[in-house]
């Protein structure tokens, strides 16, 4: 019995599909501007242990994740610039080049941290004759008024505007009203108002519509392409916490407008990561990616358990000492099933009942901890407590191969939830191939990008350092130990 803890009620409910073993699960995405951080990477490695939990769980998911390469601006306020445009000038690009590239990064690094692709990635520049019916949905109904900068969202005329946040329409605009950080845009009613379509010139993402041309905002992107998808009620909507006030609430405020019906029946709000105890931030220069992962050498799998080794719901502070130890126990995991692969006593020790029934009893806890709002630090503990028990019997010289096959078989099972690919990756020996094949990866990426300087480093690194010797063939790069 699955439970979920809804941003909406501020409780953890019983989860019941809207369609019986049918999920549908939207994800918000990547804004493709530049490289997502181990932040942004931490909240979709975690929609990928939701997915795989709904998956064990006996639910087939329809995960749809939007990538937006147009609309999402700088900051809150409304006078600000789009990211993908600002991104796109300053590197002297279209923003579908910008967008096509950081897409590209994204996936490669989503793989490197084994996350199932969603079903679909739908990008907003494709859908925008969607959008403007949507908008004219909302127009019709007298949601919107036009300013010289755009079309705008009455959040008056929503009477539930801010239950996401637990709060009301009067309370939040007097709390934007006291902010004095906040810039009001010329005309606008309400502070929590919000574009729904903003006026542009211009060619790049720009298009015409019935009150001028162009761009999205970002929040109708969202509700735009997870109803067309999902259907104007679907199940999960994952997103940051930093998206509740606004984001979030936005969507829902102009989808059940539009529809007159709820939108979303489970929102789910991942906590932020943050770097030595502070906030990322450029001017402290502790902003990393994956690829920064790497290039210190740490295997992506690691940073996965390491995002695992906290609740979604709770603020994750990620050092590098931390990832280290983690890593050391992700080796250690694999050196257990390499012993367990290795048993070969088949004949000579009889069954105990009473162990499988203890490896039972772990399996058991360990998916029940996932059950409980995803609860994986507890659902670890009981891994590493079905570890502890194959181990003290395997040292006993007790363990017999049908016993290690059915530890095998249930840290498997385990595993499908994980993501460690502990079938693939046991022992030391793979261990090093995977770390090789990182470096591989990186050097690719890097030839991608043209930086042959640190494609060079890294295969003189490989070679120097691990004896590792790089071949380029028409059937890709292999490698074989000096």
């Amino acid at each position: 019995m699955l439970k979920l803890y809804n941003t909406l009620t501020r409780k953890k409910e019983r989860f019941k599909p809207i369609s019986d073993k049918k999920v549908g699960m939207y994800a918000c995405g990547i804004t493709a501007y530049y490289s997502s951080h181990v932040g942004n990477m931490r909240k979709y490695t975690m929609d990928d242990v939701i997915k795989r939990v709904l998956l064990h769980d006996g639910y087939t998911v329809e995960h749809v994740e939007n990538v937006t390469d147009v609309g999402h601006l700088a900051g809150d306020a409304n006078t600000t610039d789009d990211k993908m445009r600002v991104s796109a000038e300053k590197q002297h690009k279209t923003m579908k080049e910008v967008a096509d590239y950081y897409f590209g990064i994204f996936s490669k690094e989503s793989g490197l941290l084994n996350i199932i692709p969603p079903g679909k990635f739908v990008f907003a520049s494709e859908h925008i004759d969607e959008m403007l019916a949507l908008i004219k949905r909302l127009d019709e109904k007298g949601y919107l008024y036009r300013l010289n900068t755009g079309m705008y969202f009455d959040t008056s005329k929503f009477k539930e505007y801010g239950r996401l946040t637990g709060s009301t329409f009067k309370k939040l605009n007097a709390q934007l009203k006291a902010g004095a950080r906040v810039e009001r845009v010329e005309g606008i009613r309400n502070l929590t108002d919000f574009a729904v379509w903003r006026f542009a010139e211009g060619e790049d993402m720009i298009w015409d519509s019935p009150w001028g041309r162009g761009f999205p905002g970002w929040h109708i992107e969202c509700s735009t392409m997870s109803m067309k998808y999902l259907g104007e009620h679907f199940d999960i909507h994952t997103a940051g916490v930093d998206h509740i006030a606004i984001h979030s609430s936005n969507e829902i405020a102009q989808s059940e407008s539009a529809t007159g019906q709820k939108f979303v029946n489970y929102w789910v709000h991942h906590e932020f990561l943050i770097i030595d105890g502070r906030k990322m931030s450029k001017s402290l220069g502790n902003i990393y990616t994956v690829q920064h992962v790497i290039d210190k050498g740490y295997s992506p799998l690691a940073l996965r358990l390491f995002y695992i080794s906290g609740h979604y719901r709770q603020v994750l502070n990620f050092t590098f000492d931390a990832l280290k130890s983690v890593e050391n126990t992700l080796n250690g995991i694999y050196a257990f099933m390499e012993r367990m692969s290795d048993i070969k006593n088949a004949a000579v020790n009889a069954d105990s009942p009473e162990f499988r029934k203890r490896i039972g009893a772990e399996r058991r806890a360990f998916f029940k901890s996932l059950d409980d709002d995803v609860n994986t630090p507890e659902a670890l503990s009981r891994m590493h407590a079905l570890i502890s028990e194959a181990n003290r019997r395997a040292s006993s010289g007790k363990l017999n191969r049908s016993e290690a096959r059915t530890v095998v078989k249930a840290m498997l099972e385990l595993d499908d939830v994980l993501g460690l690919d502990l079938a693939k990756s046991t022992g030391r020996k793979a261990a090093l191939e995977r770390g090789v094949q990182n470096l591989i990866d990186e050097r690719e990426i890097a030839r991608v990008a043209k930086d042959f300087k640190k494609a060079d480093q890294i295969r003189t690194m490989l070679k120097e350092k691990h004896h590792i010797v790089l071949e380029d063939t028409p059937e890709g790069v292999r490698w074989h130990k000096e």
